[in-house]
């Protein structure tokens, strides 16, 4: 009779202990199905030192649809994202290949023209005008080198930003067959700005093949 009762307690004892067992391990799966869940819809982690590196997503995709060209370049979503394209770069650099004065140079504005282009990435300086166009707003850097040849004489040229302009530079020295006038700067520009040189005292009557424009976009704002 005691052992019987015994063998039953100790059935019921196991038949518990199994019981919790499985209530333990039915909690720990409901636990790991819900954890599962959060990390699927858990925001992705995003890394960025500042504004203009760009924003890393770790162990998530990206998909922006919708998207249309802004005006400066970059490519605006429906979602309110700004990416710029890598492949936008800006620079150029021109050269006379002669050096003779171009008929150009008796106009009115006294613009300095180039005949030629060593240069031209995104296609934003005009030749005709010899003038370049800012395809967006951004930090820009520009360079230029005007020889005289003739001494006794002296030469002025400025770079004009929307015919401003902004810096100088002067070859004068009457004892020097061949001098240059030559500055760089670097400029603040909204889209569609333009910067162009002219000459502002003298003449250009040789030397021409030494001359340069340059400038490029040192980065978008």
């Amino acid at each position: 009779m005691d052992l019987g009762m015994n063998g039953a307690g100790e059935r019921a004892g196991v038949s518990l202990k199994t019981l919790k067992w499985e209530q333990s391990w039915s909690f720990l799966r409901v636990a790991k199905v819900a954890l599962s869940m959060v990390l699927m819809f858990a925001p992705p982690t995003v890394h960025a030192q500042n504004d203009t590196e760009p924003i890393v997503l770790e162990g998530k995709c990206l998909v922006v649809c919708d998207s249309n060209p802004s005006s400066d370049g970059a490519i605006t979503s429906s979602l309110g994202i700004s990416v710029r394209s890598g492949s936008a770069k800006v620079a150029f650099s021109a050269i006379r290949s002669t050096n003779h004065e171009p008929s150009e140079m008796s106009n009115r504005t006294m613009t300095i023209y180039f005949d030629q282009v060593l240069v031209n990435i995104g296609n934003h300086f005009d030749l005709a005008s010899s003038a370049f166009v800012a395809p967006r707003k951004g930090i820009y850097s520009f360079s230029f080198h005007v020889v005289k040849v003739y001494n006794r004489q002296t030469i002025q040229v400025s770079l004009m930003q929307n015919n401003y302009p902004v810096i100088s530079a002067f070859a004068g020295d009457q004892d020097v067959t061949r001098e240059a006038a030559s500055n760089g700067v670097l400029l603040h520009m909204e889209r569609a700005d333009k910067v162009h040189l002219r000459l502002e005292r003298g003449n250009l009557m040789g030397g021409w093949k030494y001359s340069t424009f340059s400038g490029f976009l040192v980065f978008p704002l």
